[in-house]
Formats: C-alpha cells, structure tokens, sequence
C-alpha cells in the first residue's frame, strides 16, 4: 500500500533537507528520498570537505611563510595529509550525524533508495506518485505526494572529448579523495572552484596552472576584485593564463605526466603537470528521475520553475541546482522554505538575486553581493563607488594579512546600495553585514552610520562606506 505524504522531497542535500524541516515545522506529514547520504554534495563533497583541506592548507602556509614575522619559530613546518583528510573526514561525520539527527528530531520520514516520478495511476490521478527504488535488492516503496519537491542538486560539468578517469585527469569529486598530493597540477577553470583549489593546492606545496577561458579569472566578480586575486596568486607562484582555449582532443597521458594543449588568440601552448582538475561548471541531475511522466519544462537542461520554485505542474515544485541560477548551498535552503511557505499558503517573497551573498574561500577569501560596477553601469545606473584598501586597518595587521579591499558601489541618483564587494582575510564572514544592508535597502551613508568596532575587519566596510563620498577617515 502507497504511503501518502504532504510533502515528499526528491533529494536531501542542503536545499531539501532543510526544505524538510521547515514543512514538518509547518505539520505537513513530510517524506524525504534520498539515494546516498543526508546532507548531498555541499557536505560530503563540496562544502565542507573543501573547506577543512582549505583551512589546513592555510594553517601550514602561515607557519611556513609567516610564523617568523608573527613572532613565532617552528623548524622542519610540515604536514601530514592523511591527518589532514582525517580532520576533513571527522568534521564531515559530525555535521552527517546533526542532519540525521535533524530528521528524527523534527518526525521526518527518510526513504533510503532512488526516488523516481511516476506518471498518473491508482494511487494519484496526477504525475508525482514516487517509486523509491532501493539498490539493496527490497522491494521498491511506493509513496503519494500532495506536494512534491525535485531538489536532487547538480554534479561537475566537463569539456565534450575530455574524459574524466578519475586518477590523472579529475573533477573536484575526485580531487576530494585523493590520499597524496601531486607535485603539479593544471587546473581547467578559473571560476569558484577553480580558484579555491589552486589557492589550496599552491599552499600546500603544489606547482598550480590554471587555464580559464575567460579574460580574467573569477569572470562572474567585479573587475577589480579578478585583477587583485590574479595579482595575489601570481605573487604565490601560481601560473594564470587567461583567454585560454583547453582543446581536448590534445590530452595526453603518459606515465605520471598529463599533456594538453591550450589556445591563446592564434598561438597554442602545451602545458604539463603530474594531474589535471577539470573545473568548468556544474550539471543538474534531472536524468531518470521521470522528469517525462510529467508536463515539467526543461530550459538548457535546467527545470524551469516560477519565483516560488513551481513547476509546470502546480503540485511539482524543484529547487536548487537543478533549476539553474546561482547554484549555491545557501540559495537552495533558503528557496526550499519559500517553496514550502508557498505550498502552506504562507505568500513567503521569492528569492531576490541580487541579496544572494557569493563567496569564495581561497586566499584571500572573495566575497560579494548584489551588482558590479561594470553591470550597474550596463543597467543604466549613474555609478559611484568607494573603495578602502585592508592596508588601513588595524586588525587586518595584527592578522598578518592586509591584502584586498572593500569595494561599494551606489547609485549616484537615488544613493541605493547596488553592490558590495570584498577581497581580503575573512571577508566571507563580513558579507553579511552587506546582505542585511541591501535586505534592509540600506544606503551606503547608513552604513557609514552603524558604529564598526575597533580594531575589527568590518571597519573596511564602514570605510568603504564614507569613501563613496570621499569621507574615509584613514586613507
């Protein structure tokens, strides 16, 4: 017999399994599918993974390079990287086992196995009966949906004719499991990704080329903020080339040495490292979830939803990577509550881009919301901005760190903030103040306003702030 639900979520990474508390919150009987483990991509390979080799990886840069002018001496600074994926596996298990308990504690049913759509039948006169197709050899559960929600993430894109094998040439899935570091690597992609490993990789020693087809890496981030990472990374070591067409059809293995061949206008070079990390986007997983049982459309392979994440079909709602924009961990949680608050009648506001934070955790940390100062001017917009260098801040000095700035841009006319973007130590953390100022519309003088303590990081924004009327106080 068919168990009937409120709400079943397809998928329960950070998008549905938040999406699953909130309905249960709301007393929806609440189901969630998911074929691997709670927590999906963004907590065991993405995320989190990343970002404890990231913070290890910092942690031995600083003592290696910096502990002398901090005061401090080591000898023979090294590290031991089967340690380091202990740490990275341990944190990864403790954050597994809070979403489990998540469930429990909030009366959520887990279906462990494949969720599959069907179209209509004895059980439900419309599409979205699910068959939960286990892999141990049961028999499959069947389960009724008033409402369902498709939130089965995304998986790494790669270039057509470059094969992924998984030992010299990977995607980041891999990359997270590998049990020793190469000496070298190339790295296809500028973007997020790309940038968080080089930074990673180059502080633990590794020889890093990135190749990015792009004019400038990290393309989707204000200029400034491209050219000042570019120049940090080039300080480090790191190898970037810009404009730079990966032709896969040149790849080449040969023992422990991976070849390809990059064109740059009408002149090719050839690159070699020991392996290759493919990181050139993301795909949705829409294939064999019968997607074609039902009247959702597709839009470049994306499922094309309305700003409450609905479907074609009104009682089909799908979030998160799989409908394409920012595919970002924070995005998906927050559209799985919209879509839940829409399905209990709640009127919640859709998701607004333009408050969605974006970051990047390398070294040093990017992080930056709402528009750029070159797409401001593209609207329309007479643009201002101010800009305040990490060199003027007191506490960026005693971290060591005094690389990046703080850049705010404003519409000239009506003073309402546009943008806000940040390079430098712990901006990722500083963002917020940014995302509550846009959320709240916010001018840039209000920022200035809001008393900044000293000596803190955020003082850069409140300085960025006055600068966009020339008033900065310590430049």
């Amino acid at each position: 017999m068919a168990k009937e639900y409120d709400v079943i979520i397809l998928g329960g990474g950070p998008g549905g399994y938040v999406a699953a508390i909130r309905a249960a919150q709301l007393g929806l009987s609440t189901a969630l599918v998911e074929a691997q483990k709670l927590g999906g991509t963004c907590l065991h390979k993405g995320c989190i993974p990343s970002k404890a080799l990231l913070r290890s990886a910092e942690v031995y840069a600083t003592l290696k390079e910096d502990g002398e002018s901090l005061g401090i001496t080591a000898q023979d600074v090294g590290y031991d990287f089967q340690k380091v994926n202990e740490r990275k596996q341990k944190i990864v298990d403790q954050l597994h086992q809070g979403v489990q308990y998540l469930m429990k504690k909030n009366k959520i049913n887990v279906y462990h196995g494949y969720g599959r759509i069907l179209g209509p039948s004895i059980f439900s006169p419309t599409a979205g009966t699910i068959s939960v197709e286990k892999t141990t050899g049961e028999e499959n559960e069947m389960l009724v949906p008033k409402n369902l929600i498709i939130a089965t993430g995304s998986r790494p894109r790669t270039l057509p004719g470059l094969e992924i094998d998984g030992t010299h040439v990977l995607t980041s899935d891999e990359a997270l499991e590998l049990e020793a570091l190469p000496q070298s690597m190339i790295i296809v992609g500028g973007g997020v990704i790309g940038i968080e490993w080089a930074s990673l990789l180059s502080d633990f020693g590794v020889e890093v080329t990135v190749l990015e087809y792009a004019e400038r890496i990290l393309p989707q981030e204000d200029e400034e903020i491209s050219k000042e990472m570019a120049r940090l990374l080039k300080r480090r070591k790191v190898r970037v080339v810009t404009g730079a067409e990966v032709l896969p059809q040149t790849l080449t293995i040969n023992g422990d040495q991976v070849t390809i061949t990059a064109k740059r206008g009408d002149k090719e070079e050839i690159f070699t490292a020991e392996k290759m990390l493919v990181s050139v986007g993301r795909v949705p997983n829409t294939e064999g979830i019968g997607l074609e049982n039902t009247d959702i459309k597709l839009e470049k392979g994306f499922i094309k939803v309305n700003e409450y994440g609905q479907t074609a079909e009104a009682h089909i709602y799908a979030i998160g990577d799989v409908t394409g924009g920012l595919q970002l961990a924070h995005v998906a949680s927050h559209e799985g509550i919209v879509a839940v608050e829409h399905i209990a009648g709640l009127d919640p506001a859709p998701v607004n881009p333009h408050h969605v934070p974006r970051c990047t955790y390398s070294r040093p940390e990017v992080a930056s919301i709402g528009l750029t100062e070159a797409e401001a001017r593209s609207q329309g917009y007479e643009v201002k901005t101010g800009k305040f260098s990490f060199k003027g801040v007191g506490k960026a000095l005693i971290l060591g760190d005094a690389s990046g700035f703080v850049k705010v841009v404003m519409d000239a006319k009506s003073q309402d903030l546009l943008g806000v973007h940040m390079i430098g130590p712990h901006v990722t953390d500083l963002i917020s103040e940014a995302g509550l100022a846009k959320v709240l519309d916010a001018t840039p003088w209000e920022i200035s306003q809001t008393i900044h303590p000293h000596p803190t990081l955020s003082e850069a924004i409140g300085e960025a702030a006055m600068a966009v009327e020339g008033l900065e106080i310590h430049a």
